[in-house]
Order: C-alpha cells, then sequence, then structure tokens
C-alpha cells in the first residue's frame, strides 16, 4: 500500500509537516524515503520489518549496497536512496568534526563511528586522524580482519599519522558479535599504539570500540 492510500491522520509527509520531523518514529521517518510497500506489506509494515530486521535505524542505514541488494522490498532506486542518506549523515558529521575540536562534540564522534563501523560483518581497525587543535583530518581505515580478529602494525599507524601531519588520533574499531565490551588484547593493542604514536608527539585521544549494541570508550573507562 502506498502513503497516499493510507488515512490521513496515519501519513508521516502530513503529520511530519504539520508537527515536524521529530514528532515521527523511525518506521515513518523510513516510510517516507521507501514511499510504496509490498504485496504483503504496507509501507509503514515493511519499514518497521526492516528496522526490527536489521537492528534499527542505524543498522540498516548502514548496511552497504550490496547488502541492500538482498533486502526483500528494496528496488535499486530505495536502495540508492538509502545509500544516499547514509552518505550524507556521514559528511555531515564529518564537516562538524573538522570545524572545530572533536572533545567539543563526543557524541558527533561516536554517530559517525557507529555509521562507518557497527552495521560490518567483519572486523575492522581504523582512526580519526586530527590536527593540533583536535579536528578532523581524516577517517581512514587502517586493517581487516577476520570476525574474531584483526593484526593492526603500529608502525603503519605511525606513518600515516606522520603522512597527515597529525597531532592526535582517536583509534577506533568494531566487534561484529554486537558486544562492545574490550577484551585484554584490544587493552594490550591501545598500550603498544599509545606508546609507538608517543615517540613522534601524537596522542591517543581515545580508542572507542563500536558495535550494533553500543560502543565503549578506553578514555572514559580509564583505560588510556
Amino acid at each position: 500500500m502506498p502513503l497516499k492510500d493510507l488515512p490521513p491522520e496515519a501519513r508521516p509527509r502530513e503529520k511530519l509537516l504539520a508537527r515536524g520531523a521529530a514528532a515521527l518514529a523511525d518506521a515513518e521517518l523510513l516510510a517516507l524515503l521507501l514511499r510504496t510497500g509490498t504485496p504483503q506489506r504496507d509501507v509503514l509494515q515493511l519499514s518497521q520489518h526492516l528496522l526490527d530486521g536489521f537492528g534499527g535505524l542505524a543498522g540498516l542505514l548502514a548496511l552497504p549496497a550490496e547488502a541492500l541488494a538482498k533486502v526483500k522490498g528494496l528496488g535499486q532506486a530505495k536502495r540508492a536512496e538509502l545509500v544516499a542518506v547514509l552518505e550524507l549523515a556521514r559528511r555531515a558529521i564529518a564537516a562538524q568534526l573538522a570545524a572545530r575540536p572533536v572533545f567539543e562534540s563526543p557524541e558527533a564522534v561516536r554517530d559517525y563511528l557507529r555509521l562507518q563501523l557497527a552495521a560490518l560483518d567483519h572486523e575492522v581497525f581504523a582512526a580519526l586522524f586530527l590536527d593540533s587543535q583536535h579536528r578532523l583530518l581524516a577517517f581512514e581505515t587502517l586493517f581487516r580482519g577476520t570476525l574474531t580478529q584483526t593484526s593492526v602494525y603500529p608502525r603503519e599507524v605511525v606513518k600515516r599519522a606522520l603522512a597527515l601531519n597529525a597531532g592526535a588520533v582517536i583509534l577506533a574499531h568494531n566487534h561484529p558479535s554486537g558486544v562492545a565490551e574490550p577484551s585484554r588484547a584490544d587493552e594490550t593493542l591501545t598500550r603498544a599504539l599509545r606508546d609507538a604514536l608517543a615517540l613522534v608527539d601524537v596522542h591517543v585521544l581515545d580508542h572507542m570500540v563500536i558495535a550494533r549494541g553500543g560502543s565503549v570508550s578506553f578514555a572514559e573507562r580509564g583505560l588510556l
């Protein structure tokens, strides 16, 4: 059932125009993008089905394009719109982080890393490279591993920091298991990277562990 066939009070567009976007549930916002459902589900039911199946709006939007292609009810045009929305969100947050020091907006850092890493089904190690004023220079995925481990070489992280003339970094990796709790190996790796980067005067501000179920900050835990 398309949106136009829903009762007026149930149409997300009319609700948004009357009450503002914040008044809409995630399924209603997603329905505005999808516009039509399937023979089995109207657009709101399809939206809720997708949200339930992929861990909410962030999980759905963070799916790679090839994964979205396998989702029943998502045609090429709808997939393109979802990918575009995700990329717009990434760019907007990146612009915010580049404009002012990252510690002025810690939630933006978390949101950016969630969009980049939370939905991946393999483990990666990445870094936010910052200038001397702690503004974003670049986000780079440095190492890719299996579902359970990643081989990270401190000298390669140091080389990228020097190449970008970074003054600080925020390290990050994901846990595809969905549980963000850091392991002892994560703590050991963080200390090794912190010490290696300190030799070239690059300060490790944080190490974030990202998962679909949440995130953990080493700095907040006192692990740096």
